[in-house]
């Protein structure tokens, strides 16, 4: 477990058991995910199954699964270049099931708006406790990954020599300080509704969105997500100090 980058966690345990809906297409593996996910008791229920990137698009339990766990090679389909169209089907978030070490894979999955990945060798308990902390809106990454993701965030997978001018010291200086509070906020509070962020920062949530939007487009990420690893990088996690305010 300790192998592991898990956000906060958000208060309150879900009341009833978490609805698990299994995309995978080896049989076997299927089963012992099935088992797997019955053995935890009340905590967790399987609510339907498929094999095939087909069955899963047009199976009618996704609508109500609080949890997807996707085998990311699909019946011989990367559902990478499905995960947009899934995730305006199901309102639950994607946990990416995978064989593959490839950083630049997990990264792209997760930028196209999985909640976490997490590799099959894992232990079962573990598996487990990634569908628990994904169902309550957290992020389930390897600790490792998170540090990669960083750097390819920062300076790019392929990127040459540092230019001489710095454009993300020129996006950051930009931001104002009510700007940096709220960032430094959202990665506090990486695992919270917006809500409860606006209501922890004395605004309301649609103003609250306003900065989030003006936010994303000086800094150049997009989501949540992308603006938590961008932050932590570049050391946003902390509100800015004697910096004037808009």
């Amino acid at each position: 477990m300790n192998s592991h980058q898990l956000v906060q966690a958000i208060p309150g345990a879900p009341q009833r058991a978490i609805r698990v809906f299994i995309a995978e297409d080896h049989q076997i593996t299927l089963w012992g995910l099935r088992q797997l996910v019955e053995a935890s008791g009340t905590r967790m229920e399987v609510i339907g199954t498929a094999s095939s990137h087909g069955e899963l698009m047009n199976h009618d339990a996704t609508s109500s699964a609080d949890v997807i766990l996707l085998d990311l090679d699909l019946g011989g389909e990367d559902m990478g270049a499905s995960l947009g169209s899934l995730r305006e089907r199901c309102p639950g978030h994607v946990l990416v099931l995978t064989g593959t070490d490839s950083v630049a894979t997990h990264r792209a999955v997760m930028l196209k708006g999985a909640r976490g990945v997490i590799h099959k060798s894992e232990p079962a308990e573990s598996i487990l406790r990634a569908v628990e902390k994904v169902s309550q809106g957290e992020i389930w990454l390897n600790r490792m990954l998170v540090g990669q993701l960083m750097g390819m965030l920062t300076d790019g997978e392929h990127r040459p020599a540092p230019r001489p001018a710095d454009p993300e010291s020129e996006r950051i200086d930009s931001l104002t300080q009510r700007e940096r509070d709220i960032v430094a906020a959202m990665v506090r509070a990486c695992g919270s509704k917006q809500l409860a962020v606006a209501a922890d920062l004395g605004i309301s949530e649609h103003t609250l969105r306003n900065h989030l939007t003006t936010i994303y487009s000086k800094l150049c990420v997009h989501g949540r997500l992308e603006l938590h690893v961008y932050a932590m990088a570049h050391g946003l996690d902390a509100p800015a100090q004697g910096k004037r305010a808009a």
